[in-house]
């Protein structure tokens, strides 16, 4: 029998730092992104990914939100966190941090390495995977919760999930940034004109 773990199941840039620093907190031990830049992620993220699991107590990030089902089968009892965000304010991170540069595992997640010019079908992902795992949790609320850091969300739904005291010290926010949602579809628009050109 192999011992439950947490699943950070939230694409990059959802709060996926913030999550491993809570649970680090809480005494997790966490292992995070894994084969980034393995052209042949694809193929055996899988087989990398148990060794790893049975070392830690926790994961999160890439590619662990790809690997959900199969976890969930190999892990009885485990526990999943989707961490999410407003999808403007997610595809704006994600060009901010990674636009130019393509990767193997970002090729593998959305079909194009590079979101710039891509940000339509990044987004079209990102809401499909949550969908998706909403779907496939339903009913199970003691193995699955969906959070949002950036609404303020934090110790309270985080703890009560996991049956832990909140700890006397402020919620972790790795990556802050103000949010300025003005008109993001107005700024998309923009880039993929200029992007083409």
């Amino acid at each position: 029998m192999t011992d439950p773990k947490l699943i950070g199941v939230g694409m990059h840039k959802t709060g996926t730092k913030s999550l491993a620093q809570a649970l680090r907190i809480l005494g997790y031990r966490v292992a995070g992104p894994f084969g980034v830049d393995d052209p042949d992620i694809e193929s055996h993220a899988l087989a990398k990914a148990l060794p790893l699991l049975r070392e830690v107590d926790a994961v999160q990030d890439n590619p662990w939100p790809l690997l959900y089902r199969q976890i969930d089968e190999l892990f009885p009892g485990s526990k999943f966190v989707l961490t999410v965000r407003h999808p403007d304010d997610w595809i704006d991170s994600v060009v901010r941090h990674f636009g130019g540069k393509s990767t193997p595992m970002r090729t593998w997640i959305y079909g194009v390495g590079d979101p710039l010019g891509n940000e339509d079908r990044y987004l079209d992902i990102y809401n499909k995977h949550n969908h998706e795992l909403d779907e496939y949790f339903a009913g199970r609320s003691d193995h699955y919760l969906r959070i949002n850091f950036s609404n303020g969300q934090g110790w309270p739904e985080l703890c009560t999930f996991l049956d832990r005291t909140a700890p006397q010290v402020a919620f972790p926010h790795e990556n802050p940034r103000v949010s300025r949602r003005v008109d993001h579809r107005v700024r998309r628009r923009f880039r993929m004109v200029v992007s083409r050109g």
